[in-house]
């Protein structure tokens, strides 16, 4: 079976750590991923979700939310304290996008991206950057996030309110209490494992880019995303049901949470997420696959007929 996603294997020897959850690779970590974007200070979490959710804590505002997104993004909105509103956006799939505006700063999420100097591109020095380090996101690991600034006094903050809100020392007793906060940091092994994979980004970017191109050349899109590859089909089930008979993995991202009872609010108008909600669908795409795979998906693919 030709797998949606490639998630690497790895051996952890957690003995070589001097604190299982604090190790100072953790800070390595934060560190390459500063450089690498061109900012200048990071916190990390267990999850891109508790970076949202921390960000965005009593804010008491409204965000407004494409409706085609993973519905944590709208969970950490609310349970943080805010209300939303749906907007008909899907360009942002794949990509980068302004979650939210305040008057001096803003909060980009980009969960599914990360590239070299993305926060010089992007950002103001003042931003929030989000980075997620779900198993498979450009770079995955056990889960994972990151928000990325050259705010230094947001960044310690956010630090603080994740390291349940003490100040940041490498023995616990030196910490000083400051305010009750979460438990929301990321930890030695996820740090570990997001440090390997990144080191392997570049090799895996270029072997993206050389799947991307075919697959645009022979299916006649023009995506530009190193996290999905999304196409439209006729009868999705149908077309998902044909390529798993086939021996390959497809996946939905994502449905339109306006339609969703948990979620809905009065007068969402989102045609174009309607649409794609039910007509969107990811095909194989990583670094794992091989010439043979990919001839075999594009020309299943071009067989279909829905």
């Amino acid at each position: 079976m030709i797998n949606l996603f490639n998630i690497n294997n790895y051996v952890i020897d957690t003995s070589e750590y001097s604190n299982f959850l604090h190790d100072k690779i953790v800070s390595e970590f934060e560190n390459e991923i500063v450089k690498f974007v061109g900012a200048k200070y990071a916190v990390t979490f267990n999850s891109a979700t508790s970076a949202i959710f921390l960000a965005m804590l009593n804010k008491n505002t409204i965000v407004n939310v494409p409706s085609v997104i993973p519905p944590v993004v709208l969970n950490a909105i609310i349970t943080s304290g805010n209300k939303y509103n749906f907007i008909d956006n899907i360009d942002w799939v794949g990509d980068s996008y302004i979650l939210h505006e305040f008057e001096d700063y803003k909060i980009i999420d980009s969960a599914q991206k990360l590239e070299k100097n993305q926060f010089i591109k992007e950002c103001d020095g003042d931003d929030l950057m989000i980075f997620s380090f779900y198993p498979t996101k450009p770079v995955g690991s056990c889960d994972g996030g990151m928000i990325v600034s050259n705010d230094y006094e947001k960044i310690v903050k956010l630090k603080e309110m994740a390291l349940n809100g003490m100040s940041y020392s490498n023995n616990n007793w030196e910490r000083k209490i400051n305010f009750p906060g979460y438990k929301m940091y990321m930890n030695s092994i996820q740090a570990n494992i997001a440090l390997e994979n990144f080191k392997l980004l570049d090799d895996k970017y270029e072997k993206l880019k050389i799947i991307r191109d075919l697959y645009n050349n022979n299916l006649g899109y023009t995506n530009t995303s190193n996290h999905l590859y999304r196409i439209n089909v006729t009868n999705r089930d149908r077309f998902i049901e044909y390529m798993k008979n086939h021996g390959i993995m497809c996946g939905i991202h994502y449905s339109a949470l306006h339609l969703n009872s948990v979620y809905k609010i009065d007068n969402s108008n989102c045609p174009i997420s309607e649409t794609h909600s039910k007509t969107t669908v990811s095909i194989p795409f990583h670094e794992k696959l091989t010439n043979s795979d990919i001839n075999h998906i594009i020309d299943k693919i071009l067989k279909y007929n829905g």
